[in-house]
């Protein structure tokens, strides 16, 4: 088993303002090639459309205890993890009371910080991960407030599009007030540029351009955009289980492959 140079668990957040840039996806398939290399992992789906449980083939009626629980009903991580169908990789599913967050604990003082807590403190006990996930919804709301003051670092899945860098700027903005008000030990993971066609120019400009922009912050690895990856949601299984050998699922595997290497870098510095 490849093990991590580090002595505690690590949190990972997967954050995008915008939809449709492949986070659940990356979320789904990231979290599935660490498992596969033996890293004890983690998916915390923080999105209350629930497409990371459903992809891992969750169905809503065994969602008993759900990340709604975590935040308001203080359910434990450990409680609340269900085991997936993927060895090493458990998940904590979302229902749609992930809606009703907001309003039922606006209130209170430690609201940004309820995942931080419970993740902080099944870490204090045996805990059961070396890398946590968490997916989150497609905007700045307090589920995602939540999801970057509990993590270590952010991943960003970027789109291969035209508007790619101005979204690109405003989540790091985001994340840049989130470091000064919430959390000052947050970092920037990587960006992982998804959805490439390299039959497509603009497509390819858009890389150049991230690369030129953000430096050695973007991921070697590019996610194309593959049938095959788009289908496996549908089956309840992550690219990877569903083809392993189609390019998405190699792509996402190397992937995985990077960010172990960068964690051993963070770990490092």
């Amino acid at each position: 088993m490849d093990t991590l140079p580090v002595s505690r668990m690590r949190v990972i957040t997967i954050a995008n303002q915008k939809g449709g840039v492949g986070k659940t996806t990356t979320a789904i398939n990231l979290a599935t090639a660490l498992a596969a290399i033996g890293k004890r992992t983690l998916l915390i789906d923080l999105d209350p459309q629930g497409n990371a449980s459903t992809g891992l083939g969750v169905d809503r009626d065994d969602r008993a205890v759900s990340s709604y629980d975590v935040l308001v009903e203080s359910a434990s991580i450990t409680q609340a993890a269900m085991a997936t169908a993927v060895p090493d990789l458990s998940i904590i599913p979302s229902t749609l009371d992930l809606l009703g967050v907001e309003m039922e604990i606006s209130g209170s003082t430690s609201r940004a910080y309820r995942l931080r807590d419970a993740l902080h403190f099944h870490a204090e006990e045996t805990p059961l991960f070396d890398l946590v996930l968490v997916d989150c919804p497609p905007s700045l709301n307090l589920l995602t407030v939540n999801a970057m003051a509990a993590a270590d670092a952010i991943l960003v899945p970027l789109q291969c599009e035209f508007f790619a860098l101005e979204g690109l700027s405003q989540l790091l903005e985001t994340v840049e007030q989130v470091r000064d008000t919430l959390n000052p030990a947050l970092s920037l993971h990587g960006i992982v540029l998804t959805m490439y066609d390299g039959r497509n120019n603009l497509a390819s400009q858009v890389v150049r351009d991230v690369r030129s922009f953000m430096g050695d912050h973007v991921y070697e690895t590019i996610i194309p955009r593959n049938v095959r990856v788009s289908e496996a949601p549908s089956f309840g299984k992550p690219a990877i289980l569903y083809d392993m050998k189609c390019p998405g699922s190699q792509a996402y595997i190397r992937l995985a492959s990077e960010v172990i290497q960068r964690e051993r870098q963070l770990a490092a510095a």
